[in-house]
């Protein structure tokens, strides 16, 4: 028996893509695995068209990608895009914070709200949820701030963020992540967006940083792995 979300892919086009995107915000898809159209037709109770407009619609998002070998699979970014991704973020995410008048009660009660689901999810290590709540923290931003459109776009970027980490970071300090998002709070409150921009920018050099510590890390490995693993 399917349950009701499955069935609801025929009345919501897009509630596959929002599942693969949960499902990838939250690392329970990995980095290059395969999307087939039959499991996922399967899966939703759909036909494989719509898997494939699906599919064709999360490509164009960067989320995933097609090749004649493997059919759909779930990006594998390189450090280079990571880089891309993560300034792109920062362009979008600061740029929202400085152009901020003021966050209201409201607002701000929405945000500490996600803050404190946050807390819940590490304290009860629950690593998927935790891991989903974090990333999504930055769209939560962008929709409680009011701009559905970079609210979209933060969306998809911070999905390749998530996916990026996977390959190349090694495991946040996610007490510390949690922190910052609580101290961009603290300032928006304040009506300090000029410090909430500049909290954001500090948060997303720390991922950066990370990215760039993994990357180096990553090479010494392979290499002292070549170079002990050979004959002589």
């Amino acid at each position: 028996m399917r349950d009701e979300p499955e069935k609801d892919a025929h009345k919501n086009p897009h509630l596959i893509e929002d599942r693969i995107i949960h499902a990838a915000l939250s690392g329970r898809i990995a980095p290059g695995e395969r999307l087939g159209e039959k499991e996922l037709s399967e899966i939703f109770g759909v036909s494989r068209t719509l898997v494939r407009e699906a599919m064709m619609r999360l490509q164009a998002r960067g989320i995933v990608e097609v090749s004649a070998r493997r059919g759909w699979f779930v990006i594998e970014p390189s450090v280079e895009e990571a880089r891309h991704t993560i300034d792109a973020r920062r362009a979008l995410e600061v740029g929202m914070l400085v152009t901020l008048d003021r966050a209201s009660p409201g607002m701000i009660r929405a945000l500490r709200d996600h803050v404190r689901a946050e807390q819940k999810a590490i304290a009860s290590g629950d690593r998927a949820e935790r891991s989903y709540l974090l990333g999504h923290f930055h769209v939560c931003l962008a929709e409680t701030l009011g701009n559905p459109v970079l609210a979209s776009l933060l969306q998809d970027l911070t999905t390749r963020t998530v996916l990026i980490a996977a390959l190349y970071q090694s495991s946040h300090d996610a007490h510390e992540s949690c922190g910052e998002h609580g101290g961009i709070i603290d300032a928006l409150e304040k009506g300090n967006s000029t410090e909430a921009a500049r909290l954001m920018d500090v948060h997303l050099r720390h991922v950066e940083k990370a990215l760039n510590y993994r990357s180096a890390a990553s090479r010494l490995d392979h290499l002292k792995a070549a170079l002990q693993g050979s004959g002589g």
